[in-house]
């Protein structure tokens, strides 16, 4: 079966996580993909988690679909061969600290030189410019600088992570977007090749939805919230009878009203203030306890297959 990216060839010569994440997605999708790898030791990610014939599962799913090869970048024999190879791909991702590839010889304004027509995707804690640039960036510093850790958690205890590496996942996807965006420029539009620049603190702090323009409006500074959505009613998850939680989320005006229709509590979604979400998220523990103490009559098998009968989105939570 012929995959949307056959024929396009990509160079990988990031380690742990952003960049071998970028270049894994392009391998799902047909690319040929040639991951670099210290000799020796090989990516760090080898021996991170759980390790089957002492390699990690983990680098496994990250390294499927890749043909890797070692080299020591450092070296010049190891930067003559990058450029060897720099002439036939037409993707480079790299998630070295900004100058590291510069020092060896191997950055794109080298690079571009042998072939002009090169696509590199830069990953880095703060961008390739910049008063932060030289600063090391990880993932998890990545998450607390861009906003997301803030709001990760319960109001009355320290911020949380995910639990994922979800800032070094988000700006791969968003570097394999804007690489993909640089290939149609160049291969449709007839431009030439270019770099794009993907800082982990900008991606996971594009997701912060409204929280700059209602700072700047109301000087309102979002917290943590647990498991609710602050100012939108009724998303959160509830206890059953067999002590398990379902997830409901019936924050859309149509489906509140088919969930009060399930619990044979129209009385809710008749009320004029419960009609819109601005009004809902006034009361939202109100409408929240409400819920639960339907939900609390009911196993979550029972529950699911009557809020399923009425199209209200439920699920349960799931663990591996």
């Amino acid at each position: 079966m012929e995959q949307p990216l056959d024929g396009v060839k990509v160079l990988e010569l990031g380690s742990l996580i952003a960049g071998p994440f970028a270049g894994r997605l392009f391998g799902d999708f047909g690319a040929e993909v040639i991951k670099v790898e210290p000799p020796k030791v090989g990516d760090p990610l080898r021996k991170w988690r759980m390790l089957k014939d002492d390699t990690s599962l983990w680098w496994y799913v990250q390294s499927r679909n890749k043909k890797c090869i070692t080299l020591n970048l450092r070296t010049k024999e190891g930067s003559e061969i990058i450029k060897k190879l720099a002439k036939k791909v037409d993707i480079i991702i790299e998630n070295f600290k900004p100058g590291t590839l510069e020092k060896w010889g191997i950055g794109y304004e080298d690079l571009k030189k042998i072939n002009p027509r090169i696509i590199m995707v830069r990953i880095s804690g703060y961008g390739q410019y910049g008063p932060y640039s030289s600063k090391p960036g990880f993932g998890s510093i990545g998450e607390a600088m861009g906003g997301i850790r803030y709001l990760s958690g319960y109001p009355d205890l320290p911020p949380v992570r995910t639990g994922i590496s979800i800032g070094d996942s988000i700006a791969a996807i968003y570097a394999v977007m804007s690489a993909m965006m640089a290939l149609y420029h160049r291969d449709i539009k007839g431009g030439e090749g270019q770099y794009i620049d993907v800082a982990l603190y900008e991606a996971i702090f594009s997701l912060m939805e409204s929280m700059v323009p209602e700072y700047d409006q109301f000087k309102f500074i979002r917290e943590r919230s647990g498991n609710t959505l602050p100012g939108i009613a009724p998303s959160n998850i509830y206890l059953c009878k067999d002590n398990k939680y379902v997830a409901i989320g019936a924050n859309g005006d149509s489906i509140f009203v088919r969930l009060t229709e399930a619990m044979d509590r129209v009385d809710l979604s008749e009320n004029d203030e419960y009609k819109s979400n601005d009004g809902r998220a006034k009361h939202m523990k109100y409408l929240d306890e409400q819920i639960e103490k339907w939900t609390k009559t009911l196993n979550i098998e029972d529950a699911l297959k009557i809020l399923d009968k009425y199209h209200v989105p439920a699920g349960k939570i799931y663990n591996v």
